[in-house]
C-alpha cells in the first residue's frame, strides 16, 4: 500500500492490525512494525528498496508470511532461520547470491525465490523437512545439494531457467513431487532449440478485443482474424515463476494437435511492442476453469467454489480426457510440469482441455524424463481425488 499505510503505521493506527502491507519506497526497515509483535501475521514490503532486515526481526515471533519481493537484498537474512512459526518466505526479483546456512526456519512450506543471482543452495535446504512448495525460476543454480534428497514433503518445484546440464534422479523420485518445472536449462536446450515446422499470423491480421484470462506468463485475448474467431496469448516478456516464454513456445510447437490440449496454432509476427505470442482455438463461452489457483492456505492445492459439484458421470469424463491430453504430451516427450484444475477448461458437462504449457519440460530421452513423467501422473491423480470428493453421492 502507499505512504499513507507507513504514516498510519506511524500514527499507532495499526494496532491490532495481523496483516500489513508497506510500500512506500523504504530503504530501512520501520521499526514501529515491532509495536505489532502481538498480532502481525502476514508483513509484505515488496517494492522498496530494502537490502536487509534488523538483527532483531525475529521479535516478530507470530509471523507466518513475509514478502520482500522487489528489493535490492544480496542475502536471505540469517535472522529468518530464528522464526519459529514462519511458513511462507518471498524474496523474488532481487540480487540475492548467497542464502547462509542459519537463514532456513525448519517450519518453511513455501519458498519463493525466483529471479536472483542464486549459483549454489545451502545443505540445510534438507533440514527443511515440511517444505512443499520451491520456486527457484531464474537463478544460475548448476545443481541442487544431496540432502534435499530430504526433502520428502515436496510437492511442487520450479527450477526453470537455470544452469543445469543433469539432474539427480532422487528429484524427480521424490515420494511426494507432482508439479515439476525443469524447462530452459542446458539439460533441455537441444530439444527446445530444434525447430519445428509452425505457422505465422501477422499481428496486423489480427483484431484484438477482451481479455479472457491471464497466467504466470501471459494474457489471454479474444480475437478474430480475417472473420475467424480465436483466442491469442501475449506473453509478459522476461521471466515468470514458471521460466522463460520461449520454453513454452518450444513445448507448444512439439505438442502439436489434440481435442483435449488447448494448443498453439500459429506463432504471431510483428507485434508492436515486439513482444512474443501465438494464437489458440477459441472455446465457447460455455468453458470455464475447474478451480481457481492455490491459496496461502492450501499452498500446493486448488481452491475449489463452496458449491461445486459434479455427478459421477462428469468426474469420470474429466479425468478421462485430461488422462487422454496427459498422455498425447507424454508421448511427444513433453513432461507438462503444471496439472492443476486451474488449467483446466470444463464446458460444465463432459468436456475438458488442458492448456498453460508455461512450465512445460522438453526432456531428453532418459530415466529423469520418465520418472518426471510419473509426476505429471501424480498430479493428474490429486486431480482425480479433488473431483472424488465433490463428487455427488
Amino acid at each position: 500500500m502507499s505512504a499513507a499505510t507507513l504514516a498510519a503505521l506511524r500514527a499507532g493506527e495499526l494496532t491490532g492490525a495481523t496483516r500489513v502491507d508497506l510500500k512506500a519506497g523504504l530503504t530501512e526497515f520501520p521499526r514501529e512494525l515491532f509495536d505489532l509483535a502481538d498480532t502481525l501475521e502476514f508483513l509484505d514490503l515488496s517494492g522498496n528498496d530494502l537490502t536487509n532486515l534488523p538483527a532483531d526481526f525475529a521479535r516478530l515471533q507470530r509471523l507466518k508470511i513475509l514478502f520482500c519481493s522487489n528489493n535490492r537484498f544480496t542475502h536471505l537474512p540469517e535472522v529468518l532461520g530464528r522464526m519459529p512459526n514462519l511458513l511462507i518466505i518471498g524474496f523474488r526479483a532481487n540480487q540475492i547470491t548467497d542464502i547462509p546456512e542459519q537463514a532456513l526456519p525448519q517450519s518453511l512450506r513455501w519458498l519463493i525465490l525466483t529471479d536472483n543471482h542464486l549459483t549454489r543452495l545451502p545443505d540445510a535446504m534438507g533440514a527443511c523437512t515440511r517444505l512443499q512448495k520451491c520456486a527457484l525460476a531464474g537463478n544460475r543454480l548448476a545443481s541442487l545439494p544431496a540432502t534435499m534428497a530430504g526433502c520428502t514433503q515436496l510437492e511442487l518445484l520450479r527450477l526453470s531457467a537455470n544452469a543445469c546440464a543433469e539432474l539427480p534422479q532422487w528429484l524427480a523420485e521424490l515420494p511426494r513431487m507432482a508439479w515439476l518445472a525443469v524447462g530452459g536449462n542446458p539439460l533441455t536446450a537441444e530439444r527446445e532449440q530444434t525447430r519445428h515446422p509452425a505457422d505465422e499470423v501477422p499481428w496486423s491480421e489480427l483484431q484484438v478485443g477482451g481479455q479472457l484470462g491471464a497466467g504466470a506468463s501471459g494474457v489471454v485475448y479474444r480475437a478474430t482474424q480475417q472473420e475467424r474467431e480465436l483466442a491469442v496469448k501475449i506473453f509478459k516478456g522476461g521471466l515468470t515463476s514458471d521460466g522463460w516464454s520461449r520454453s513454452e513456445i518450444a513445448a507448444a510447437q512439439v505438442i502439436g494437435d489434440h481435442p483435449q490440449v488447448i494448443g498453439m496454432r500459429a506463432i504471431i509476427s510483428g507485434h508492436p511492442q515486439g513482444a512474443e505470442g501465438f494464437t489458440m482455438p477459441l472455446l465457447s463461452g460455455d468453458f470455464r476453469r475447474l478451480a481457481g489457483p492455490p491459496s496461502f492456505e492450501t499452498c500446493t492445492r486448488d481452491v475449489y467454489a463452496d458449491n461445486q459439484r459434479f455427478t459421477r458421470e462428469q468426474a469420470a469424463a474429466i479425468a478421462h480426457r485430461i488422462g487422454a491430453a496427459l498422455a498425447h504430451l507424454h508421448a511427444h516427450g513433453v513432461v507438462h510440469g503444471d496439472v492443476y484444475a486451474h488449467n483446466v477448461l470444463w464446458d460444465g458437462q463432459d468436456d475438458a482441455r488442458l492448456g498453460d504449457f508455461g512450465a512445460a519440460s522438453l526432456l531428453p530421452p532418459g530415466t529423469f524424463r520418465d520418472a518426471a513423467m510419473r509426476c505429471d501422473l501424480r498430479a493428474l491423480g490429486h486431480l482425480v481425488v479433488e473431483l472424488n470428493q465433490r463428487t455427488l453421492p
